[in-house]
């Protein structure tokens, strides 16, 4: 994975560089254990539990952590659905979810290019 696949998926590379001091080669290594981040696992099974609480904590963990890299393909559903939550809206949390997960394996696939 490069500097350029990350931009072509839509990742405002520049600002997450920034906020790594520049330091390529850890932004690169947070990004690739972001992939692993198990807040995506307890997001689906809160959802799926309906347990809004446990949900909006997953959400809003995984909110933070895709802003700070700029990783906008996953962090606005991940921003919306944590707005959802926060004001108990009633709505299709499933379709967020699903493009949430959509772009993590798009972005699971860019980490498994040399």
């Amino acid at each position: 994975m490069t500097l350029e696949d990350l931009r072509a998926f839509g990742a405002n590379v520049d600002e997450g560089l920034n906020r790594c001091r520049g330091n390529e080669a850890f932004y690169m290594r947070l990004i690739g254990m972001v992939v692993k981040d198990s807040s995506f696992e307890k997001l689906q099974a809160a959802l799926t539990a309906g347990d809004w609480k446990g949900a909006f904590e997953a959400a809003h963990a995984l909110k933070g952590v895709l802003a700070n890299l700029a990783l906008t393909p996953i962090y606005q559903p991940a921003s919306d659905l944590t707005e959802m939550l926060r004001a108990e809206q009633a709505c299709d949390y499933d379709a967020c979810l699903t493009e949430i997960l959509a772009q993590r394996n798009k972005l699971c696939a860019l980490c498994e290019t040399e």
